[in-house]
């Protein structure tokens, strides 16, 4: 099948099209300017791929929960083209895509991912890499503090792996032996494709009507955010 992926969640920005068992992949360099860049992102890796956009058969983009303007920069993106092209929106939730990324540079029994939410505080999720492995990992996270993602990881056993985008993202946690802690550079477009393709197998796609990021907050007036 032919399938592009937006990946947008959080400070980065990609592009990946899947088309005959091979994948291509490019990123943005000015993520401030993401909004008016993943557009021709798009254009250039659907050439790179020789594939004409009316040969996709989805679009997939990563759900979230992450920074909320770059949610709504690939979701207004992804859901343009598959509308404009009247096929399928597959959603791929971020945090259990990113553990799934970050399988080959570990061994890990266990993957803490975590993407940095308001200030002082991180969304994360805690996932068995024997569930992972099945694809029955499921969707569930919490938000809390660095102390909360560290105490979450050494509740999964010892040698557990935390990872994030950033090296950045790692300061501000307590440090723990039993945990370990890798940069999720390796998590990109490219990253959402195995799982996109099995959720289209399973008929879990979504009109682009009504398909919506997940923000995994509330938004009150004032732009104050709980």
């Amino acid at each position: 099948m032919n399938l592009l992926a937006i990946e947008s969640s959080h400070t980065s920005l990609s592009v990946a099209v899947g088309s005959g068992g091979e994948v291509f992949e490019l990123c943005g360099s000015e993520w401030s300017r993401a909004a008016e860049t993943i557009m021709p992102l798009v254009q250039q890796v659907l050439r790179n791929s020789h594939t004409e956009k009316e040969r996709l058969d989805a679009v997939a983009v990563s759900s979230g929960p992450g920074s909320f303007t770059a949610l709504r920069i690939g979701m207004s993106a992804a859901k343009g083209i598959a509308y404009g092209l009247g096929i399928p929106l597959v959603s791929v939730p971020t945090l259990p895509a990113m553990a799934v990324a970050a399988m080959p540079y570990t061994s890990a029994g266990a993957i803490v991912p975590f993407i940095p939410s308001r200030r002082g505080e991180y969304y994360y999720g805690c996932y068995s890499r024997a569930l992972l492995e099945k694809g029955m990992a499921g969707d569930e996270s919490a938000r809390g503090s660095a102390e909360d993602v560290v105490a979450a990881a050494c509740s999964m056993g010892p040698g557990t792996v935390v990872t994030a985008r950033h090296a950045a993202d790692f300061s501000t946690l307590p440090e723990c032996g039993e945990v370990c802690f890798i940069d999720a550079s390796f998590f990109s477009a490219a990253s959402l494709l195995p799982e996109a393709i099995r959720l289209f197998g399973l008929g879990s796609t979504q009109s682009p009507a009504d398909a919506s990021p997940d923000y995994r907050q509330m938004f009150m007036p004032g732009g104050r955010k709980e």
